[in-house]
């Protein structure tokens, strides 16, 4: 047995240290104030307790600062949860108390289940016990004793847990003064070091094991920072989010509702409806030129779904059905598609292709369906019926970087006219289960990594790059495009997709120029992504205060008197003419109560007219969100409104036209 372990610290320096040496023995050999502020260390990247002997490898001293402290933060404050819960309310089962994101949750068996009532008590007790700062201290315990103990307290669904552990595995007890729980670890030295930046968010049922045919348990969620300041962000942060729940707006705004025969799909209504034309015409604007507009069939035979690989990878998510024939042999299986692809491709195929015509870029505003878990359903965020914005390129190999960049840039355009420009773009490499030769992923995870490479250095540090190993599609490499919106939240929504292995499948091929067939390149792409999904962004981002030129109801014109409604009537035939729509509100009704009723529902332009506006022939207007009225003439304000009211795409073009004019 080596009497020395040999550690490499961070600097690039190796010194030696006799075996048995915790981590804390090493950070006090650095420093006694680094020793304070320890709270666990990292062999080779891997977070282990402080007092943990250490070995030969790397070494990181984590101190609470350090990103990796802010798991082990919540991990404690679980267990500390679950030790304010028993102190409480003794004889109360404690289960399991992961970390997850944002936050922590345990469940609870308890007789009577915990109401929010409850918080505030918990939260009390948890601060008392972070206040006696008791170390964590680690024991191994065998099988039997652990099983024996927590018989003996009672603790069956422990008892459940230490059987479920493998054999030849560890059992590690975590104590935190004389309360004790099972644990895998790692945590931090004491609970002192978890602070007090802590907040339990809620109460919810949770079957044991996530299983309805067992008992149900009391699961209590919390969160936990290093610092109070990053605490109190985040929950402006969901206080926001509460505010711009695209669910509740979308109530308020009338502009869709779900109800349960429809699981998972819109009922749009009027303005809804006419809110998502706009997008779709905005993005049908853009791709001309470009483009071609396709449609392929909403239900294809399984045998296409086979072919492509999606039958055996995603047949699971598909909408499938049997149709039977006059006699029984010609019973066939169909799919609802859940993509656009296949269908794109034998369009494609279609008759014979030239390089000559290469590139050929597919759009479709396709429906697909995807059965997903009720559970995850939320709103338009996640729906099992939605519109894709999606396209297909097939192109040669010489080609592909230069269709890449120019997805690139459409798709930045199109963010920055929606007001979007803190982006982020990353490569999703091959994952475990994939199809395709490692050849064909070679040659494609290059070419994309060269064109990140571009983006970055086109973008002069305005777009964000990274890589996402493993989390490509299992056709082939992608670019994930996020987006941040008003509160700082990040929303996945665009995709460039290469793809050698969809068209070999299909044997899609071109005539080169060597009157040879040739397999093209397929690169899939989606900018909004689902339209559905990309419009609930928009509300919550923009709280419900769409841009004028995307908002469904412009102008509402509101006379003050009924002397004042025929030059009401001239005022808003005068807007509609200038192409804005417009609705009027001439009941007989206080002004103030028509413009408090008409801000509930988002309307961003509310004219006011009275009889002294019908004399001037002026309008007073007042803005979402603002107590102020401005006064201007009615031809001044059609002009303001109607150039508002104009699409950025469509401006862009005047602008062109008229400095190719001048």
């Amino acid at each position: 047995m080596s009497q020395s372990v040999s550690l490499t610290f961070p600097d690039g320096s190796v010194r030696s240290f006799a075996a048995g040496t915790t981590g804390r023995d090493v950070a006090e050999s650095i420093s006694k104030s680094l020793a304070k502020k320890a709270v666990a260390i990292a062999i080779d990247g891997t977070v282990r307790d402080l007092s943990d002997p250490v070995a030969d490898g790397k070494i990181e001293i984590i101190t609470r600062t350090d990103d990796r402290a802010l798991e082990l933060i919540r991990h404690d404050t679980a267990h500390v949860l679950a030790e304010a819960v028993q102190e409480l309310w003794p004889g109360t089962q404690v289960t399991i108390g992961p970390v997850i994101e944002n936050g922590f949750y345990y469940d609870f068996a308890k007789n009577e289940p915990f109401t929010p009532d409850d918080l505030p008590v918990i939260e009390k007790r948890m601060r008392e016990i972070i206040q006696r700062n008791k170390p964590f201290t680690k024991e191994i315990w065998s099988r039997e004793k652990a099983k024996e103990v927590f018989a003996a307290k009672g603790e069956n669904y422990k008892v459940e847990l230490v059987d479920a552990i493998p054999e030849g595995q560890d059992l590690k007890i975590y104590y935190q003064g004389d309360w004790f729980d099972l644990c895998r670890g790692p945590h931090m030295a004491s609970t002192g070091q978890i602070g007090t930046a802590f907040k339990l968010m809620k109460v919810a049922g949770a079957y044991w094991r996530g299983d309805s045919n067992n008992p149900m348990l009391t699961r209590i969620y919390g969160t936990a920072f290093a610092e109070q300041a990053d605490l109190d962000n985040y929950l402006h942060i969901l206080a926001e989010a509460e505010k711009r729940d695209h669910r509740r707006l979308g109530r308020e705004m009338d502009l869709f509702h779900f109800q349960e025969e429809g699981p998972g799909v819109v009922f749009w209504h009027g303005k809804g409806w006419r809110i998502f034309q706009t997008l779709v015409s905005y993005m049908r604007r853009r791709l001309q030129g470009d483009y071609q507009e396709v449609n392929a069939p909403q239900v294809l035979d399984k045998s296409l779904w086979e072919t492509s690989g999606h039958w055996g990878w995603y047949r699971d998510n598909m909408f499938k059905v049997t149709v039977a024939g006059d006699d029984t042999d010609d019973d066939r299986v169909f799919a609802l598609k859940p993509m656009n692809c296949p269908g794109h491709i034998q369009i494609f195929k279609h008759g014979l292709k030239s390089y000559r015509e290469l590139p050929i870029r597919l759009a479709e505003f396709g429906a697909v369906h995807r059965y997903e878990p009720s559970g995850a359903l939320h709103g338009l965020m996640r729906v099992r019926g939605f519109t894709q914005d999606d396209a297909h390129i097939f192109c040669t190999d010489e080609q592909m970087a230069a269709e890449c960049l120019k997805i690139n840039d459409l798709i930045l355009s199109v963010y920055e006219d929606f007001g979007f420009k803190e982006i982020v773009v990353k490569l999703s490499t091959r994952p475990d289960k994939r199809v395709g030769s490692d050849e064909l992923w070679d040659r494609a995870e290059s070419v994309m990594m060269d064109v990140l490479k571009t983006i970055e250095a086109q973008s002069e540090g305005r777009i964000k790059t990274g890589i996402l190993p493993g989390e490509g599609a299992f056709y082939g490499p992608k670019f994930e495009y996020t987006l941040k919106d008003a509160i700082g939240r990040e929303w996945q929504c665009g995709t460039t997709q290469v793809d050698f292995n969809l068209p070999e499948r299909f044997g899609a091929f071109y005539i080169d120029q060597h009157s040879e067939k040739t397999q093209p390149v397929m690169i899939h792409r989606a900018i909004c992504g689902s339209m559905e999904r990309f419009l609930g962004i928009l509300i919550e981002n923009f709280a419900g205060h769409m841009p004028l030129w995307v908002s469904p109801l412009q102008v509402v014109v509101a006379t003050i008197t009924s002397e004042a409604d025929a030059y009401g009537e001239e005022v808003a035939e005068a807007l509609r003419d200038a192409g804005l729509t417009v609705e009027t509100d001439f009941r007989n009704e206080k002004i103030n109560y028509k413009i408090r009723e008409h801000s509930v529902t988002k309307v961003p332009v509310i004219i006011v007219c009275g009889k002294k506006e019908a004399e001037e022939r002026s309008v007073n207007i007042r803005r979402l969100g603002s107590q102020a009225q401005t006064s201007m003439s009615l031809d001044e304000a059609i002009a303001s409104l109607a150039l508002e009211a104009t699409a950025p795409d469509i401006l862009r073009k005047r602008a062109a036209r008229r400095a190719k004019a001048a």
